[in-house]
């Protein structure tokens, strides 16, 4: 049920109207403006005689500052380190919808023979063109269907959810912290509930208020959930959207905050705790140099974190106590050599119901299926529905 949930979830989301398509050193293009299709594009085996082609669907602008900003800068380190051996483009604002197919189709009209798909979304698109384009590969990002030309790859985000925690529950004041989330799936309902645990070790008295905006990428709601939650009574901001509007709205009032998915520092200097940061590239990297070396296999999942070189905190504020900051470098360590365990019971939730048993390490199973909250955070889950 929760995968079908899913399923219908991606199909009725819709964040922009708008499509543009941009090369690598160049500006956006107008839609009309799509070269034609390249014949004689190269294999994945043997000797090639051409760049190895790779697109990349945005699922808002590059110049978010969050998440699609994250994964260019990642496509922008894989056109330096492999120079003449690759060719990348990116199609930002792409709806997740059944546009999403036409993109894919565009893209590999134009050779494109490695495709990135980074949102949720895409992965019904993604799934129907896989099967018809077989010699293509496609990654998707934080889905689940795999194939033998498809397979999935995600980041273990809430690492750096409980290193912002720890830091938020040093932080407040009065104990009130808040969450501009974006769509009620497991994927964020971890990454507020590690926070969460994370702030928890810090000050054990915290309670975590939630606003959800049902989108990845919506400024004037993200803007609007913040200044609720700031009025509700929190002073520590969080959040699992894609803009930097939440640090922003922090800014303005007074408050604190922390940037997502990339370093948000410069949109609210004096209200900037940290940021948590996803890296793409070694995970970019490693795929490119198997599909040049002919090492590429479908059907697979990838998921790293902090000790991958995935997740990090960064430009964590000067004001935070000197305790606080050894405390994260402590846990950013046991993450990279495996002995620190974020979810490790006994863990129970807001209704006082044991989700995991004492001495009891979480599977990535029991990760990718969360539906519920943690003691601590206010409210129940929403439905999907």
């Amino acid at each position: 049920m929760e995968s079908e949930n899913k399923v219908n979830r991606s199909r009725r989301e819709l964040l922009a109207a708008g499509l543009s398509l941009a090369f690598a050193g160049c500006g956006p293009v107008q839609e009309s403006a799509i070269p034609t299709p390249q014949r004689g594009a190269a294999s994945f085996v043997g000797k090639r005689s051409a760049p190895l082609k790779i697109g990349f669907l945005y699922v808002g602008p590059v110049g978010d500052g969050g998440w699609s900003f994250a994964h260019d800068n990642a496509r922008r380190i894989i056109d330096q380190e492999f120079g003449s051996q690759v060719l990348t483009s990116f199609v930002e604002n792409v709806p997740q919808d059944q546009r999403a197919e036409r993109v894919l189709q565009d893209l590999i009209g134009q050779g494109n023979r490695l495709i990135f798909g980074t949102s949720f979304g895409y992965m019904d698109a993604m799934a129907r063109v896989a099967g018809r384009a077989r010699d293509v590969r496609f990654e998707h990002a934080t889905g689940y269907y795999r194939s033998r030309n498809m397979r999935t790859y995600d980041s273990r985000t809430y690492q750096g959810a409980y290193l912002a925690g720890i830091i938020a529950g040093a932080m407040t004041r009065n104990g009130h912290l808040g969450v501009v989330a974006s769509i009620p799936i497991p994927e964020v309902i971890r990454n507020i509930n590690s926070f969460t645990l994370g702030a928890l070790t810090s000050n054990p008295n915290v309670i975590t208020l939630v606003q959800w905006v049902n989108a990845w990428f919506d400024p004037r709601r993200e803007t609007e959930a913040a200044n609720k939650l700031m009025d509700s009574g929190a002073d520590v901001l969080f959040q699992n959207t894609d803009s930097a509007s939440v640090l922003r709205a922090a800014q303005a009032r007074g408050k604190r905050a922390f940037g997502w998915d990339s370093d948000m520092r410069h949109y609210g200097p004096d209200a900037h705790l940290a940021s948590s940061v996803v890296q793409w590239a070694p995970y970019y990297r490693q795929t490119v140099r198997d599909v040049l070396e002919g090492k590429w296999v479908g059907g697979g999942h990838t998921w790293w974190g902090v000790r991958e070189g995935a997740i990090d905190i960064v430009s964590m504020a000067q004001d935070i106590p000197p305790a606080t900051k050894e405390r994260v470098q402590t846990v950013k360590k046991g993450l990279t050599e495996g002995g620190f365990s974020i979810w490790h019971g006994p863990i129970l939730d807001n209704e006082g119901k044991l989700r995991l048993l004492p001495g009891v390490a979480a599977s990535d199973k029991f990760l990718g299926a969360m539906r519920f909250y943690v003691q601590g955070v206010q409210g129940i889950v929403p439905s999907v529905e």
